[in-house]
């Protein structure tokens, strides 16, 4: 899987904003993750040990094409070239932590490991502001997504990296996650899924 930069945004789903006790102050975070986050579905997840309580957060993933600088929203959707679902997995007190003494976040955020990614499905110009997708762990419902809730959609996250980035081909973006975070352990089997988006496993150890 070829992965040039992963963009994540978050505090994009008002119920995930509220479950956190973060106030929603009419901005998205941004925040990046390395490539070497990457677990391809199937592949194990080491969790890693010593940093507290990692969390799940199910999200759409989206692949560009690239699109370079100032991408206008209305042209944003001709920079997606594939869809997916991934987990932006968090290490929730230290990020609590860092964001207390006001760091930045990477230390719970971009651990190795931190950003299992299914498989990308070709973008076929769906409307991607209509899509549905649940995360079950050990069989039980811990998240179900709809895209439609989006406080940024897709097309509006592409515009306002592309006002500090030039996106490039390869660069995918994670999308934000509904409520419903929580924590992993290991044994735990995650499965992700979504019409269109396909049915990605992972296991936890």
């Amino acid at each position: 899987m070829n992965v040039n930069r992963i963009f994540c945004i978050g505090r994009n789903y008002a119920k995930h904003v509220a479950e956190l006790g973060n106030a929603a102050d009419g901005e998205c975070v941004i925040f990046m993750k390395p490539a070497s986050c990457v677990v391809e579905a199937g592949e194990p997840v080491v969790l890693p040990k010593h940093i507290g309580t990692i969390h799940h957060e199910a999200e759409l993933v989206v692949l560009l094409t690239g699109g370079g600088r100032d991408i206008a929203v209305e042209d944003a959707m001709g920079c997606v070239a594939g869809i997916t679902l991934g987990l932006d997995l968090t290490a929730r007190d230290l990020q609590n932590t860092l964001k207390n003494k006001g760091a930045p976040w990477e230390l719970a955020k971009a651990f190795d490991g931190a950003a299992p990614l299914g498989d990308f499905k070709p973008y076929l110009e769906q409307d991607l502001q209509a899509l549905e997708f649940t995360l079950h762990i050990n069989g039980e419902l811990r998240q179900h997504g709809r895209t439609r809730e989006m406080l940024y959609t897709v097309a509006r996250q592409i515009h306002i990296l592309s006002q500090t980035w030039s996106l490039e081909p390869g660069d995918v973006i994670y999308t934000g996650t509904p409520e419903g975070v929580a924590p992993l352990k290991p044994g735990d089997r995650a499965v992700l899924e979504g019409r269109g988006l396909g049915r990605h496993e992972w296991t936890f150890a």
